[in-house]
């Protein structure tokens, strides 16, 4: 899999993407993750990438035809091609659509910035995505969060097996875990874990996942 970031702020990307999961991925040829810089799309010698909103208004919008240029540059002509932009009125962004995102051969994520975006650039992207109801500065975060979940779904980047039982695959949460010691300030490992008895934790496990379900009332947005 291929995925292309355009960024206004490439450098912000280097520690997560070379770090963990993301970096045994990328060295094992899994993944290949490619930061484009925006501003080097820009038509003046200033590098100027926003301008001021027609109508007024406070802030201001990353240009449309520097957007465009930077998208067409990545773009390649084969099919398995996905681009997103990164927006708060996007669709929210979950586990089933990081499993989707990850079924790609490329992924082009734009990080918008400033108050946002010249609108037409929509009709140049196949999907807009938010990560939340809240703002925040740039679409960088939002990029970094995607990038992390779509790329352990992808096959053999965690091990075989691994993300089936994970929080929200099944609509669940996962189920309480324990390791050693067994006992910590008075806190114990359950019994039915200690049993050895695989039918009764598996039973267990499920029922926990229940718990944790009813209790968080937000788990199935």
């Amino acid at each position: 899999m291929k995925i292309t970031i355009l960024t206004l702020f490439p450098e912000v990307f280097s520690q997560i993407l070379n770090t963990s999961i993301l970096a045994r991925a990328q060295k094992k040829k899994l993944v290949n993750i490619a930061l484009v810089n925006i501003r080097d799309f820009a038509k003046n010698s200033y590098k100027t990438v926003d301008d001021r909103p027609y109508g007024g208004g406070v802030g201001m919008l990353m240009k449309v035809d520097v957007l465009y240029k930077a998208i067409q540059s990545v773009k390649g002509k084969k099919s398995g091609e996905h681009i997103i932009l990164l927006d708060a009125k996007g669709k929210r962004f979950n586990q089933k659509k990081a499993r989707e995102l990850s079924k790609y051969k490329h992924l082009i994520i734009i990080c918008g910035h400033y108050e946002g975006v010249d609108v037409r650039i929509e009709k140049y992207v196949d999907e807009i995505i938010s990560i939340g109801d809240y703002v925040l500065t740039g679409g960088e975060i939002p990029a970094m969060a995607i990038v992390d979940a779509v790329v352990r779904l992808i096959p053999k980047v965690i091990t075989k097996g691994a993300t089936t039982s994970e929080s929200f695959e099944s609509g669940l949460l996962e189920y309480p875990q324990y390791t050693r010691p067994e006992t910590f300030r008075g806190q114990k490992v359950p019994k039915v874990l200690l049993s050895g008895n695989h039918t009764a934790i598996t039973k267990w496990r499920k029922s926990q996942q229940q718990k944790v379900i009813t209790s968080s009332p937000d788990v199935s947005r």
